[in-house]
């Protein structure tokens, strides 16, 4: 009955099994790839320049005027990257994205640096994404404002379990929010270009305010501080950047030509962002809205402090506000489109992560078990972990946009700069292999552009770890030199097991055993335990003993009797536990007979009762449990677990004769 309600539950929540014969129909086109693979450096639009007018706004609201320069330096970074990493795709269309290159042209090492720093990468997009969702329902619904790390936590959740059910279902899913959002957002920015033009544009609701600066005075802020400050901006604008890697991870899920495809995804992404982008940035200076890091301090708003309870509204609400006039639906409309990118965003990293995984899995820096694909085709072991860890980021940082993206973009531009040094070699290499000198002309360009995207990409990678380094950006370089290291330890455990289990022709593991010695467990004289004693005979064993120990005396006597009576034609030992410990008079038994005759092999025959009920389970076989997990540690000792099925509503219903080697 549970068994069958979980499966009902598991189904409902995820859907039905996928027969191999439908993993083709996973690969996505053009158009349901673009959304899949694309919504993470979209969304970015809606907390990208909140973190960049709020760093200005620290040296006061004359500051904030230079927003959209800051905007476009961000924009010209991106459009580098789009363009190397077409690329990339091209060079390398197999899926392997950063990792295979970076494995490839650099070395093992730069391989788990690059492996480690996508991984922290991903998991912060799931925080960040789910965390800016919570931030906008709470500007649309005031009551979720001290609910946002729940409200973030639920999104995680649920975005893990739509994921679960595979890349074509969230293929479907995604396409309708991604396209909204677009929509939106250019229909934003368009009706705010033509108010602007028009004069009809309205301020802000915070354009009234007055930001102070973060020092208390404009004379704090020297032109090195000024500097400084700025390039604190870009490197939070940075976030904008971001996404382009998934989409290089992902090139084996869309449809052929894969590469061709990917490569045009990635230039539509890249132009979209950068429209977004660049004129939400307008708007905002335009509208004079603001955004501050510490309202308590920097805000007056008409002479005064803010309430205990202010709340700022994000910058595209208040620039929804500002085009479309104060309470109207579009307000709510500008929201929910923006809520729903959020959290497709999160599903692409719920895409990267586990390929990515799988692909580590594969070269054995990550548990085997993160390579296998679930029911659904989806990577199930590789998205339960990220939802873990996004949910830990969470509740940590408390759902706070701000202090998570400190620590975002560390990883993805240490992965872009890594990545773009092994693309130099990569073309490097190529032209040394090429002797016509029309086809080695042909790859100067390639290469120029990959020494270009190396400089940018480790310029915004220097300017990350100086301006946010106190402000968390070493947390994500410990996190990345943690992850790393245990990849690496992983690895060269998996190497050391795998020289030690390679068989050779006249390998010792291809002898048969001198003889075999069985022994039962018998915590009782019935109905199991001669099961067990006869799976045991049958199996004609060279020595065969019951085992009984003495944790009790009447018990014990009482087995003895009963033994002696039904005259079972089996020796029992009796093992003396003067501590009361039923496992280890066994393994000392077990560690004598070994010392006896080293080749034997021990076979160790443990009936257990198998139970329908969760509750029941809890009840039984929770000694021989122990005992098993010990014996499993034990050479040459091999465990045969004989169930006895029993009914609780029909105890005389016939048992099944089924048995389980370990």
């Amino acid at each position: 009955m549970a068994v069958n309600l979980f499966h009902a539950v598991r189904t409902t929540l995820v859907g039905r099994p996928l027969h191999n014969a439908r993993f083709a129909d996973t690969a996505l086109s053009k158009r349901t790839g673009l959304p899949v693979f694309s919504a993470d450096a979209l969304s970015s639009v809606a907390y990208a320049p909140d973190e960049i007018v709020l760093t200005l706004a620290l040296a006061g609201v004359a500051a904030v005027a230079i927003s959209p320069w800051v905007g476009l330096a961000v924009v010209l970074v991106m459009a580098v990257v789009v363009a190397a990493y077409r690329q990339n795709v091209r060079a390398y269309p197999s899926g392997g994205g950063d990792f295979e290159i970076a494995s490839k042209n650099v070395g093992r090492k730069a391989g788990v640096v690059v492996g480690a720093a996508l991984m922290v990468d991903f998991t912060l997009v799931v925080a960040v994404s789910m965390s800016a969702a919570a931030q906008y329902l709470a500007a649309a619904f005031p009551s979720l404002i001290d609910h946002r790390t729940a409200v973030a936590l639920v999104g995680i959740v649920v975005a893990g379990l739509l994921n679960l059910r595979g890349l074509r279902f969230m293929g479907r899913a995604t396409v309708v929010p991604t396209y909204v959002f677009i929509t939106v957002m250019l229909v934003l920015i368009g009706t705010g270009l033509v108010e602007s033009r028009t004069g009809s544009l309205d301020p802000a609701p915070s354009a009234a305010w007055e930001v102070l600066p973060a020092g208390g005075s404009d004379t704090v802020w020297t032109t090195l501080g000024m500097i400084m400050l700025i390039l604190r901006a870009f490197s939070s604008g940075a976030v904008a950047v971001t996404g382009v890697e998934s989409v290089s991870g992902s090139v084996q899920y869309l449809k052929k030509p894969r590469a061709a495809n990917a490569a045009t995804i990635l230039t539509i992404m890249g132009v979209i962002s950068a429209v977004l982008l660049m004129g939400v940035m307008y708007l905002v200076q335009r509208t004079g809205a603001v955004v501050v890091l510490d309202p308590a301090t920097q805000l007056r708003i008409n002479g005064h402090a803010p309430e205990e309870h202010f709340y700022q509204n994000p910058l595209l609400g208040q620039l929804a506000r500002a085009v479309f006039g104060l309470e109207t639906p579009m307000f709510y409309v500008v929201i929910g489109a923006t809520v729903l990118v959020l959290m497709v965003a999160a599903s692409t990293a719920f895409s990267g992560f586990p390929a990515l995984g799988s692909r580590l899995a594969r070269d054995s820096f990550l548990p085997r078990q993160l390579k296998a694909r679930g029911d659904r085709f989806a990577f199930t072991n590789g998205i339960i972990a990220l939802l873990v860890a996004a949910a830990v980021l969470v509740v940590v940082f408390r759902a706070n946009v701000n202090d998570l993206v400190q620590l975002y973009v560390v990883g993805v531009f240490t992965s872009f700069t890594v990545t773009q040094a092994g693309m130099v070699r990569h073309w490097k290499r190529q032209r040394r292999n090429v002797h016509q000198p029309q086809q080695r002309r042909r790859l100067v360009g390639p290469a120029v552009l990959a020494c270009v995207a190396l400089v940018f990409s480790a310029t915004v990678l220097v300017i990350v770890l100086v301006t946010k380094f106190a402000q968390g950006a070493w947390i994500t370089l410990l996190a990345m030199a943690v992850l790393g290291g245990l990849m690496l330890a992983i690895r060269k455990h998996y190497d050391a097991v795998d020289r030690e289990l390679v068989l050779a022709k006249n390998s010792s593991a291809r002898a048969l055993p001198s003889r075999v010695h069985a022994m039962i467990i018998v915590p009782s004289v019935r109905k199991p335990t001669m099961r067990a004693l006869a799976y045991a005979r049958a199996s004609r064993p060279s020595t065969l003993e019951a085992l009984v120990v003495d944790v009790s005396p009447a018990v014990t006597s009482r087995i003895l009797e009963d033994w002696q009576r039904l005259e079972v034609p089996v020796p029992v030992t009796v093992l003396d536990a003067p501590y009361r410990n039923s496992v280890q008079p066994v393994i000392d038994h077990l560690h004598r007979v070994r010392r006896r005759s080293p080749r034997d092999l021990v076979v160790v025959y443990i009936p257990e009762y198998v139970v329908g009920s969760w509750w029941e389970r809890v009840l039984h076989n929770q000694s021989t449990a122990a005992l098993a997990h010990r014996l499993r540690l034990e050479p040459g000792v091999m465990i045969a677990s004989v169930p006895w099925h029993v009914d609780s509503h029909a105890a005389d219903r016939p048992a099944s004769t089924s048995t389980e080697n370990t």
